[in-house]
């Protein structure tokens, strides 16, 4: 019947059926080992009427492995219910399972202890004390995994113990043994209870007992050691205070700043910058200065951990030391600065990692800021622009993305000067990476307020136009891209134009846009953006012809749209608009379109103008509103009366219900809440309408005042002409009339003396 399908097999020896069920057999036998027997089901297999206090000791006791690392997993949920008893009978059983338990149990009991005591789940610091008992005895584990866990439960545990019990249990053991027997373990877990603990204690214990201690780690044999006493002497320093801290500490850190390795110098140097605001003048002077400029000494390139340190720092520095430099070492500190911002680059000498050198310049665009305020706005061109100019065409993306970030701390501090940095702001409007323009996005109203505020210099300047086309070029690639979110956002910052740009140009360059990715956006977050956008380009345009023609696009397009998306859009906007526009705007131009979708074909759409009756019905007021609720009333009977879809007949019952409770359910306060945000935003509106008819005036009374003046004007020389007509005709009437009659007599004669003189007995009868 199929032989095309037909297959003869090739001769070979004859295949029996128990090879073949010897072949299942093998394929079987991995799964019947990996299954339990039933001693280990009833191994595995709890009481149910044990509560979970008793299930928790019972698994602890009795239980595998794997169930004891859940039970102390759960611990904190287990202190949240019943802390007591947890804290009785549970956490004595997890201290017994701790002893020889392996990393994963351990690991397990350190997170619970951890989140127990960072959820301030317990209030008795009885129980805490059982946890730190708990946490000391596996501090020293001989993981080092471990070990940390510990040492971080145990940092968070001093936070909540009292002074006393810290003393005597934690800091007693390291006071007074040798810290040379100690692993490098416990040194470096040393290191970090110090810094922790001198914050509870005052300034005397601090610098009598901790300080000794803390001296001698920072001359301990091991450098990670050095460095680690030298991250955590700032906490210190801030509690002996001042003085303490220059008599006591600043020696030993301008010693480790001079270690022979460069870990501990960078954190030494790291150190120091950090307690700049505790010296005086004389100490940055005298001390902190040659730190700083012998680390920007051309030497100490080498170094890049200083580098990248110094990089970051940098702006702190400026500001912290702008009054203890001279201009030589002011200009010194600037030309650093500007190495700095190209270090790396083809057009330098390129001896650092690539990695490092990256790093370094998007630290110069972290402290830019810093650096227009350590120059001088006014000499920002001078000093700043080259640097500044090539970090923004910088060939990483990194960097460009960090000078984004900045971009707007630099246009505020130069204020009047803005118009220096527009080819830049231009460029980065315009990148390519669209990390650059998400960075670039996030302050971009901001941005925009202080570029703009410049008016017509802008305009005289021709930038205007530039600008303007960089923000759509810019929207048109981040909506041809699948980041929907940067799309959002970018719509959102773009909303801040209505109160910057004029309403004529807003509406020629941007609402047209607005309104395409309004109806042509398949994504409903981009939708809804754009939407509010619009609406508020609507809102603040003061032209009533440019907002007659907005709200018909918006009814025609959307609302009379012959795409039922389209009509759902529609009512998003209506959802958008009770946000933005005063109750009587939205009365009058959107609630009545939005009403007539009740006869709508598509059920969706019926749908969601159910969902959104409440809102409608809250923008409504007795009396003013009564033909307008009954037309909402209309509207419900219709769904309740005519509407089939069982789930649009669903919604509106819903909706009854909420429309009875309306009234009822909103307290008076938050009415009264309401209609103040809505007198203002009626305010508002009118305020735009007294502006529009003022500037209509305006205008008007100028043509009127132009045509008035030309008026004047053909007036004056009309009077002119003729009084001078008047007083010459005047003077000389009778000479004229004899003229007159002089002329007529000679144009007769003239006349006659042209006719044949045959016609002269025909002519001779005519009277003269």
């Amino acid at each position: 019947m199929f032989p095309g399908r037909m297959t003869l097999s090739p001769p070979g020896p004859p295949c029996g059926p128990s090879e073949e069920l010897q072949e299942l057999a093998f394929i079987e036998r991995p799964i019947r080992r990996s299954l339990k027997t039933a001693e280990e089901i009833d191994q595995l297999t709890v009481d149910e009427d044990l509560n979970d206090v008793e299930r928790a000791v019972y698994l602890l006791s009795v239980g595998q492995e794997v169930q004891r690392a859940s039970v102390i997993s759960n611990l904190p949920s287990l202190v949240r219910q019943n802390p007591a008893e947890t804290f009785r009978r549970v956490v004595p059983k997890v201290r017994e399972v701790l002893n020889g338990a392996g990393a994963e149990i351990q690991l397990a009991a350190a997170t619970s202890f951890l989140t127990i005591l960072q959820d301030d789940i317990i209030l008795i610091h009885t129980h805490t004390y059982s946890i730190l008992k708990t946490v000391l005895l596996h501090l020293n584990h001989r993981d080092a995994v471990v070990s940390s866990a510990w040492l971080e439960t145990l940092l968070s545990a001093i936070n909540a113990l009292p002074k006393e019990t810290i003393k005597q249990e934690v800091l007693n053991p390291l006071l007074y043994q040798s810290q040379l027997s100690h692993s490098l373990q416990a040194r470096l877990a040393a290191c970090r209870i110090l810094g922790k603990a001198s914050c509870k204690f005052d300034s005397l214990i601090v610098k009598k007992e901790l300080l000794p201690l803390a001296r001698s780690l920072c001359r301990d044999v091991e450098s990670e050691v050095r460095v680690c006493m030298c991250h955590h002497l700032e906490s210190m320093a801030r509690t002996i205070g001042v003085d303490d801290t220059r008599a006591e500490l600043l020696p030993e850190l301008l010693e480790l700043a001079g270690d022979e390795e460069s870990s501990v110098r960078l954190a030494a140097f790291d150190s120091i910058i950090s307690l700049m605001e505790m010296m005086d003048g004389d100490d940055r002077l005298h001390l902190l200065v040659p730190l700083v400029m012998s680390a920007c000494d051309a030497s100490s390139q080498v170094d890049e951990g200083v580098m990248v340190s110094l990089s970051f720092q940098f702006g702190k520095l400026c500001s912290g030391l702008a009054g203890s430099l001279s201009d030589e070492q002011k200009r010194l500190l600037l030309q650093k600065f500007q190495v700095l911002c190209i270090t790396g680059l083809p057009t330098e000498e390129n001896r650092m990692d690539v990695s490092e050198s990256t790093l370094i310049r998007c630290n110069c665009c972290y402290n830019l800021p810093a650096m227009v305020a350590f120059v001088d706005p006014s000499h920002f061109l001078s000093d700043l622009y080259p640097p500044f100019s090539s970090l923004c065409s910088d060939p990483e993306v990194s960097v460009r993305r960090s000078v984004a970030a900045s971009f707007h701390q630099v246009v505020k501090l130069l204020g009047s000067n803005v118009h220096v940095i527009h080819k830049e702001l231009l460029l980065l409007l315009q990148d390519s990476a669209l990390e650059v323009l998400d960075a670039l996005m996030n302050h971009l109203d901001e941005t925009l307020e202080v570029v703009l505020s410049r008016g017509d210099n802008l305009m005289l300047d021709n930038k205007l136009p530039e600008l303007l086309s960089a923000l759509l070029s810019a929207e048109q690639q981040v909506g041809s891209s699948l980041r929907w979110r940067l799309h959002e956002k970018l719509l959102h910052r773009y909303s801040c134009l209505s109160r910057l740009l004029p309403g004529e140009l807003l509406h020629q360059t941007f609402s047209a846009r607005i309104f395409i990715i309004l109806t042509t956006n398949k994504v409903l977050p981009v939708q809804k953006e754009a939407a509010r956008t619009f609406c508020t380009f609507l809102r603040y345009n003061r032209k009533q012809e440019q907002r007659q023609e907005m709200m018909e696009r918006l009814i025609q397009d959307l609302a009379q749209g012959r795409s039922y998306w389209n009509r759902l859009r529609f009512l998003d906007v209506c959802e958008i608009a009770t946000e933005i526009f005063s109750r009587k705007y939205f009365n009058k131009h959107f609630l009545i379109p939005a009403l007539e979708l009740v006869h709508d074909p598509v059920a969706n759409v019926r749908y969601k103008l159910c969902q959104l009756l409440p809102w409608l019905r809250s923008s409504l007021r007795l009396p003013a509103d009564k033909l307008l609720l009954q037309k909402l009333d209309f509207c419900v009977q219709k769904f309740l009366c005519r509407e089939k879809d069982k789930d649009v007949v669903a919604m509106i019952r819903k909706t009854v219900l909420e429309l009875d409770k309306l009234d009822l359910s909103e307290p008076f306060h938050m009415r009264h809440e309401w209609d103040l945000l809505d007198q203002k935003k009626e305010k508002e509106e009118m305020l735009l309408l007294e502006m529009e008819q003022l500037e209509r005036q305006q205008n008007d009374g100028k043509l009127v005042s132009d045509k008035h003046v030309e008026r004047k004007r053909r007036d004056s020389k009309t009077s002119l002409s003729s009084t001078k007509s008047m007083s010459v005709s005047s003077s000389t009437g009778s000479s004229s009339s004899g003229k007159e009659m002089r002329k007529a007599k000679l144009s007769r004669s003239r006349s006659l003396s042209s006719q044949p003189t045959s016609s002269k007995p025909m002519n001779s009868d005519r009277p003269l």
